[in-house]
């Protein structure tokens, strides 16, 4: 006996349905805590390279960081931590991998929460 097309596709919502609950999940596994991103931010003297409030960096080799949306900064952290190892996601700067080597996950998310409630000068450009 074949199953009828409506039953195939009750199959398929179902599986979409736990695969958002799953993301879903994920996702709030880790309310990112900018008071934490604050501490890590001055614990890891973020200043020093990026400036008084992220917003001024030392020199023009260095971005500015104050303001810039939480979903980038925690990407770009990410990929200082996966290193040039791995060309298709990696980032290669030995400063920046050194400072994200030993956070969490959880730790890049307070950082880039903690960034991204700072008031910057970023401008978007049209």
């Amino acid at each position: 006996m074949k199953p009828s097309k409506a039953l195939h596709i009750s199959f398929k919502a179902a599986g979409a349905a736990a695969a958002l609950i799953g993301m879903t999940a994920f996702n709030v596994a880790h309310a990112a805590d900018a008071g934490n991103g604050k501490v890590l931010s001055e614990s890891h003297n973020c200043a020093a390279c990026h400036g008084p409030g992220l917003n001024k960096p030392v020199s023009g080799d260095y971005p500015k960081l104050a303001g810039q949306h939480a979903t980038y900064i925690y990407w770009a952290l990410r990929q200082y931590q996966i290193g040039n190892g791995n060309p298709n996601f990696g980032r290669n700067n030995a400063i920046m991998a050194a400072q994200v080597q030993n956070l969490s996950q959880g730790d890049l998310k307070d950082l880039a929460a903690y960034i991204e409630s700072l008031d910057g000068s970023l401008v978007l450009k049209k």
